[in-house]
């Protein structure tokens, strides 16, 4: 949580080449063991504008892709206050913890995949949370950061008491416990 690269803007990819795909397929491996249903090339140390996702919804369908140089756009987010049973989620830059937030219900994305081609994606529930929360790591904000008052005060005492608000710190998802 207290690395700058995860709270600094990410740089566009300028041209794919064979450490972008390495990096995407270390990215993919990082998530599934994690496991995670995204993850953000800031998240591993690399500040590129870059994620990847991965999610079987209630039928069973796999979704799973990488997205380079994203644009995203959202459908206004309803006010009032977050379902904690429903809109709770997580981040592998803050394991073991989850906390509600309100997100966009809806949202389109575009940018490109690993060839250079296009890549156009139009999604609902928690597909769009997905792309949203995927995002923000891009643009140096972690979904922390959007939490009301009340739960950024408990994430401040839980990154204090785990020492996760000093850079220089690393989870190593299945080899690392939670509390390193």
């Amino acid at each position: 949580m207290g690395d700058p690269v995860l709270h600094s803007p990410a740089a566009e990819v300028d041209e794919i080449t064979d450490e972008v795909r390495a990096l995407v397929a270390d990215m993919y491996e990082t998530m599934d063991l994690a496991p995670g249903v995204g993850l953000a090339a800031p998240q591993v140390g690399v500040s590129l504008r870059i994620y990847v996702y991965s999610y079987v919804d209630d039928d069973e369908r796999p979704w799973r892709g990488e997205i380079i140089n994203p644009v995203l756009w959202m459908a206004p987010t309803v006010p009032g206050s977050p379902d904690p049973d429903e809109e709770s989620e997580g981040c592998l830059s803050f394991p073991g913890e989850r906390f509600p937030l309100r997100r966009s219900e809806r949202v389109l994305v575009t940018g490109t995949d690993l060839e250079g081609a296009p890549v156009r994606i139009e999604v609902d529930g928690w597909r769009a949370r997905i792309m949203q929360h995927e995002y923000d790591h891009l643009d140096g904000i972690l979904y922390v950061d959007r939490l009301s008052e009340a739960d950024g005060r408990t994430v401040q005492k839980i990154a204090r008491k785990r020492g996760w608000s000093r850079g220089g710190g690393s989870w190593v998802p299945g080899v690392d416990d939670l509390e390193g």
